[in-house]
């Protein structure tokens, strides 16, 4: 049982030593002590507060990002809108223009076929008529190489011209 119940001298010498330490304690380490305890108390206050304002520095970044994006999105989709209609308008314009030189064009073979087939005509007319000369001429010489055909011939005109 002396383990259990100390003895007095033993007791009175662990009140000193225990007194002795915590005036020791208390006059050099006791205000460091505090003064290290409030520091890191204030440290992880300004923390707290420091990764209060980044997260809602955070919040508001990502909806300015959010914002952007969907500014972004908005903005592709009207680049995107107005491309189709350029593409459209530029795909009307190109047939209509494809029209007009069509017709253009047509309207330049029916001109030059025409012209052609004028020509054509002038050309067999000027032949006929070299020819109807040349056969004309041929006859002419042949019935009026004798003198008496010539004479009736002659005559016949002559008649034909008083009856008309």
């Amino acid at each position: 049982m002396d383990l259990i119940t100390p003895d007095f001298g033993l007791f009175f010498w662990m009140i000193v030593s225990f007194t002795l330490v915590f005036i020791i304690l208390r006059k050099f380490a006791w205000k460091p002590i505090v003064l290290a305890i409030s520091e890191r108390e204030k440290n992880i206050e300004e923390g707290i507060i420091m990764a209060e304002k980044a997260k809602e520095d955070m919040t508001k970044v990502e909806e300015k990002s959010e914002k952007i994006i969907s500014e972004a999105r908005i903005e592709k989709e009207a680049i995107l809108r107005k491309g189709r209609q350029s593409r459209e308008q530029l795909i009307e314009e190109a047939k209509e223009q494809a029209k007009l030189n069509s017709q253009e064009m047509l309207e330049m073979a029916k001109k030059r076929i025409e012209e052609e087939k004028e020509a054509a005509i002038q050309q067999m007319k000027e032949q006929i008529s070299s020819v109807s000369l040349e056969i004309a001429e041929k006859v002419l010489r042949e019935e009026l190489a004798d003198d008496k055909k010539q004479k009736k011939l002659m005559e016949q005109y002559l008649k034909e011209f008083k009856v008309n």
